[in-house]
């Protein structure tokens, strides 16, 4: 089976000149279709910036970053843009603006797919938000939703596309424990309904038991990767 993301050989540079400084070194990193993987260690480890290499947020200067078979490494920013489409993204802040509703937040999800009309847009963005357990919360605008809440019309967010990768950078840091863990649940429920892939950046220990591999980072460089079983 051909890996959704395959990295090789991958380094990556911050900076110009006498201020070029090295962040990742060497990265080697398969992920499957359908696996959640959970990039862990210190910050500053790098996790981050492979987060947003692979999210195409970023423009890939050594080595090779295929994703969904397309190469990153030397993409014009055009294609960058393009694979960015094919991607959900989840992070800390949960980035929902707060002039709209949940209906309409989630919304912007599939307005990037000019071949879904609006009616199409209304009744998915609905339903995506029932699965989330905010059927009844449509018409909330963020000032009025708990943080847990915020975080699930995020998750909705995300997924509404039916994209094949989710990319999520801390998406239980702000919240309480309770909170996070349904979270958790819920992103690995709808993905494994949708049959996406989950690539996870977090500290967050207490929900390591969703993932079915552990990669640790340490000074820019992988220095474990294992199933989640032999970790925890």
């Amino acid at each position: 089976m051909v890996p959704v993301i395959s990295i090789q050989n991958l380094d990556h540079y911050f900076g110009q000149g006498s201020l070029r400084r090295q962040v990742l070194f060497n990265i080697n990193l398969e992920i499957r279709s359908g696996e959640i993987i959970i990039l862990t260690g210190p910050s500053g480890s790098g996790k981050t910036t492979l987060l947003t290499l692979v999210g195409a947020l970023r423009s890939p200067q050594s080595g090779s970053l295929r994703v969904l078979t397309r190469e990153f490494c030397g993409a014009s920013t055009e294609q960058l843009v393009q694979a960015r489409k094919r991607n959900g993204y989840i992070f800390q802040a949960h980035n929902l603006h707060g002039s709209l509703t949940a209906l309409q937040n989630v919304r912007m999800g599939l307005e990037l797919h000019q071949h879904i009309g609006l009616r199409e847009m209304q009744a998915r963005s609905a339903l995506m938000l029932e699965q989330v357990g905010l059927g009844n919360h449509l018409h909330y605008y963020p000032d009025n939703l708990s943080g847990g809440q915020k975080q699930r019309v995020a998750i909705a967010r995300a997924l509404v596309s039916h994209p094949p990768i989710v990319l999520a950078d801390e998406p239980t840091a702000a919240l309480d424990s309770q909170s996070g863990r349904d979270v958790v649940n819920l992103m690995h429920k709808l993905a494994q309904e949708q049959g996406c892939t989950i690539l996870m950046v977090t500290h967050d220990y207490r929900i390591l038991d969703i993932a079915d591999r552990i990669v640790q980072m340490e000074d820019g460089k992988l220095v474990d990767t294992a199933p989640v079983k032999a970790q925890i």
